[in-house]
């Protein structure tokens, strides 16, 4: 439910807040008094584009801002929490638009794109114009509004499941016959290159430790020589390292037995000599495995030649070849495999298919129930509104198609599908009797259109998720007797939905639990806007106003009473 709704800088509203109660909330006022700011100014929080114009002149920026009470709409908490956006006891949507055009939105305070504005405000509120507005006039959800009256969401994602599997394994069989083709027509240079790669058989890293090994053979008689060296130098020659570290280690003993302060002196000396025996060691074992081998030599530089031949033609680096030389061994793989592949994955499609179509006969059966019942119902309601002599129907058709453009068969016949079916739905209507009912979309009169929407509102309101519904003036066209039972409607709905009604009847207005009127006046040489709610006496006043005009006379207020009494009783 809409609790408050914070205006400011909008249009000619400089600073509006007005709280919404439970129940029908009618709103009044002369024409052209900014009734329709108000909407506009909903239709922004709830992700609607917005236009710099609006911005109230003078001022930098406007700000709306609506609170709702948190709604226990299992689908707008997870809504939030996908978009990293805290739940809380309220739900506040903010918009602000600069001067400039630049627009920022926010959900509980945290920033949100407009697209979120969106998806969070389809899930609160609908939005009823005379026309273009409406949802009814939308063939496109006919056939979920169908499908809320029955209530056969476990249905609908049933075959939405079964018909995402089937459009993957579609997908899959027709990359595989792609892939076979094409496996086809590349068998011969697969085969080659694989060949030419096997051939040399290069191992990653390999050239790494070739070229350390050509360094190290190329250096073969300077590597021996200075190890030859480095040894008689530290161990073997004439005055070794290794000798004279003895030495001082023996003279730095005897010191230490005089002078204990020379202990730490002599040990450094031990290590010293410790360290140069294994040095020595090293160096004559590396001495003794070098090998002069102009063999191996010309063996690793055919070698190199080899791979660097690969790199430029297989990838620019011997990973890439080697990963290449996998790719094109899994590419023959699969070529010898694919007749194979090809005939699973057309098994798996065709049981996908045989499931979806399944769940397609069974929702479009319950469909087909479901749209008698809510035809009569319809038709009940309508009569209701003063439509004694309506028709209304509901048109389920299933359209054939190509085999190789469908994921339903029934039979030997294949339907056009979607996720939510293969059922085609569309209200159809007549208003008058002896007339061939059409379809909903194309029906003229404003009149009509506002009635047969409240009746469907009426008979869907246990099963609509929308907790706010708004009027923008949908009894355009409805007059007396019909006015007053449309106005009934709104009241009836309205136990089930909070209503938000913009209207110009009497009738309706007499029906409202709380009334409110928008009026326009200037201040400070400026024009404003400006919304109030009314008392008892104020209500009686502007039904009373509507009836007769500004004048308003003894009899007026009287059929104001009335009206509003009705309501009452």
């Amino acid at each position: 439910m809409l609790r408050t709704l914070s205006i400011k800088n909008f249009a000619l509203i400089e600073h509006l807040e007005v709280g919404f109660g439970p129940g029908l909330n009618i709103i009044t006022g002369e024409t052209g008094a900014g009734k329709s700011i108000l909407i506009g100014a909903l239709g922004l929080i709830l992700g609607e584009r917005a236009d710099a114009t609006s911005v109230r002149t003078g001022s930098e920026k406007a700000v709306v801002e609506g609170v709702f009470t948190a709604p226990g709409d299992r689908r707008v908490t997870p809504l939030l929490g996908s978009h990293q956006i805290d739940a809380g006891d309220e739900l506040i949507l903010r918009r602000e638009l600069g001067a400039g055009g630049q627009s920022r939105a926010f959900v509980n305070d945290t920033p949100a794109t407009l697209a979120v504005l969106r998806e969070i405000g389809d899930l609160l509120v609908d939005l009823h114009g005379q026309h273009d507005h409406q949802s009814l006039l939308r063939i496109e959800s006919h056939r979920v509004m169908l499908d809320d009256f029955g209530r056969l969401d476990a249905l609908v994602e049933e075959f939405g499941s079964a018909w995402r599997e089937a459009s993957a394994a579609k997908t899959a069989l027709e990359d595989l016959r792609a892939r076979e083709e094409q496996l086809k027509e590349r068998r011969s240079l697969v085969e080659f290159q694989l060949g030419e790669i096997d051939a040399v058989g290069p191992e990653t890293g390999e050239e790494d430790r070739l070229e350390r090994e050509l360094t190290i053979q190329g250096n073969s008689e300077k590597l021996f020589s200075a190890t030859e060296r480095l040894y008689g130098a530290l161990y073997e020659g004439e005055n070794a390292v290794h000798d004279r570290l003895i030495l001082a280690r023996n003279e730095l003993e005897d010191l230490a037995r005089i002078d204990p302060s020379f202990s730490a002196a002599r040990d450094e000396a031990a290590s010293a000599t410790a360290i140069v025996d294994e040095l020595a060691k090293f160096i004559r074992s590396y001495n003794s495995r070098i090998e002069f081998s102009p063999e191996r030599l010309e063996e690793i530089r055919d070698r190199l030649g080899a791979l660097a031949l690969l790199r430029k033609k297989y990838g620019g680096s011997l990973d890439a070849v080697v990963a290449r030389r996998d790719a094109l061994a899994a590419e023959l793989e699969l070529a010898d495999n694919i007749e194979a592949e090809t005939a699973r994955a057309a098994d798996r499609l065709n049981d996908r298919i045989s499931r979806a179509s399944a769940a397609a006969e069974r929702l479009s059966h319950k469909r087909r129930e479901t749209g008698k019942t809510i035809c009569a119902a319809v038709i009940e309601a309508l009569g209701e509104l003063g439509m004694t002599n309506a028709v209304f129907e509901t048109s389920i058709v299933n359209r054939e198609t190509a085999e190789n453009r469908s994921l339903v068969r029934l039979g030997s016949r294949w339907y056009e599908a979607n996720e939510r079916g293969m059922d085609f739905v569309e209200f159809h209507v007549s208003a008058n009797r002896g007339e061939k009912p059409r379809p909903l979309a194309k029906v003229a009169s404003g009149g009509e259109i506002s009635r047969i929407m409240l009746a469907m509102k009426m008979i869907l309101a246990k099963s609509d998720r929308l907790p706010l519904l708004i009027f923008d003036e949908i009894d355009s066209g409805v007059s007396g007797r019909a006015a007053r039972a449309v106005g009934e409607s709104m009241r009836k709905l309205s136990h089930f939905h909070q209503i938000i009604a913009i209207t110009h009847l009497p009738q309706i207005a007499g029906c409202a639990d709380t009334h409110y009127v928008v009026e326009k006046k200037e201040e400070r040489k400026r024009t404003l806007t400006s919304m109030k709610k009314l008392d008892p006496a104020g209500r009686v006043t502007e039904v009373a106003k509507l009836m007769s005009g500004a004048e308003v006379t003894g009899a007026a207020l009287e059929s104001a009473r009335e009206l509003i009494d009705q309501k009452n009783g």
